[in-house]
């Protein structure tokens, strides 16, 4: 059996999907591994790591997709990539199936078994397989570190002979596990840190990590949705959600956003008006970016100042840390394959609950209904 670890080509991408490590594993059970040349080096894996730990290093991603059975890549695969591919061979990568439908329909096309990394349920045996949340608390973190490196102030209460400096209010909204990183690294660095969710259930988490619970009063709405995510949330509680966001951004140093509905738009949470009534030099780190922004100023992919207000809306913060990040993302990978590979032959059981959420593709056919739903009208 060979598994083929391509070279990622999407732009700004320095994480690599296996590391040598992990190599090292499959390649003592017998595994062939094909990397593609240089394919870890952003990551700070050289070549030579790969070899010495088993793999063969080929130079040019063809050989890799049309000679492996198993490709695992962090991107969904480009048309490029995908017209490159083995037919029959299995693909594990981000697909995000909902929003990218064409390449779905493609993958079907070339009877490619496609096992998307944000399908995943979230339940007690896939916790070792979660990248979402890997990659979420690489961006927690990391978001708190762009924000006191914009913020013009210090973080933490600092007491000198020029007199005492109070410390930064940092209010993280949303608190899955990018937020509940951003606030414990946020206390860290000497923050004074308050959080909001609409989740009841992630007050006991946030005040374990010494912020204060910012609570809202949700009647008796449902704002959980399946696997422990938050769900978009009646227009009525959305306004009065607003409103309690209002009051505590004008008095912040540094927001802190995170909220995600998966498979769709980002909810705006931060509105023109409520950047205008900050304080002049807040910061505003929005994680939602890649979905569009929770501030309704956010420019994806930049940082922008408004109002003397700093938004960033940076894409793809697990690649500004790519080693560890790498190191993550490759722990799951290794979970994955074994949930996967038996006897070192691949075997996707459709009756599996794992393989039931995760696998989009197989044998020619779209399985998840919701997919095939939106497929009408896709060419």
């Amino acid at each position: 059996m060979k598994i083929g670890i391509p070279k990622e080509i999407q732009e700004n991408e320095t994480r690599v999907a296996l590391i040598p490590q992990s190599v090292k594993k499959l390649t003592q059970k017998g595994i062939e591994v094909l990397v593609e040349g240089g394919a870890g080096i952003a990551a700070l894996f050289s070549d030579k790591d790969y070899t010495d730990a088993g793999a063969k290093i080929i130079r040019d991603a063809k050989t890799i997709y049309s000679s492996s059975d198993l490709i695992v890549k962090i991107h969904k695969p480009e048309f490029s990539e995908v017209d490159l591919m083995k037919e029959g061979l299995a693909l594990i990568s981000f697909l995000q199936s909902s929003i990218n439908l064409d390449t779905i329909k493609k993958l079907a096309q070339r009877k490619i078994s496609a096992f998307s990394l944000d399908s995943i349920p979230r339940i007690t045996r896939a916790q070792s397989m979660d990248v979402l949340s890997s990659m979420s608390t690489v961006s927690g973190y990391k978001a708190v570190l762009i924000a006191s490196d914009s913020l013009p102030k210090f973080f933490p209460m600092l007491m000198t002979a020029a007199g005492t400096i109070p410390p930064a209010k940092i209010f993280v909204i949303g608190a899955g596990v990018a937020g509940l990183q951003a606030i414990a690294t946020a206390r860290r660095l000497g923050g004074v840190v308050e959080a909001f969710d609409t989740r009841r259930a992630v007050k006991e988490q946030i005040e374990s990590l010494g912020a204060r619970f910012v609570a809202l009063d949700l009647g008796k709405e449902e704002t959980e949705g399946e696997g422990g995510y938050a769900k978009q949330v009646s227009k009525e509680l959305h306004e009065r959600e607003l409103e309690l966001i209002s009051r505590h951004v004008k008095k912040t140093d540094v927001v802190i956003t995170t909220a995600q509905v998966p498979g769709k738009k980002a909810p705006i949470l931060i509105t023109e008006q409520m950047v205008k009534e900050m304080q002049p030099g807040s910061v505003i780190v929005d994680l939602a970016a890649d979905q569009g922004g929770n501030c309704e100023l956010t420019e994806p992919g930049k940082k922008i100042v408004v109002n003397n207000v700093t938004i960033c809306g940076y894409l793809n913060l697990p690649g500004t840390m790519p080693n560890h990040a790498s190191q993550m993302f490759s722990k799951n990978i290794e979970s994955i394959i074994a949930h996967i590979v038996k006897e070192n032959q691949i075997n996707f059981d459709i009756n599996d609950e794992i393989n039931k959420g995760a696998l989009i593709t197989h044998q020619g056919a779209i399985l998840q209904e919701n997919i095939k739903h939106l497929m009408v009208g896709v060419h």
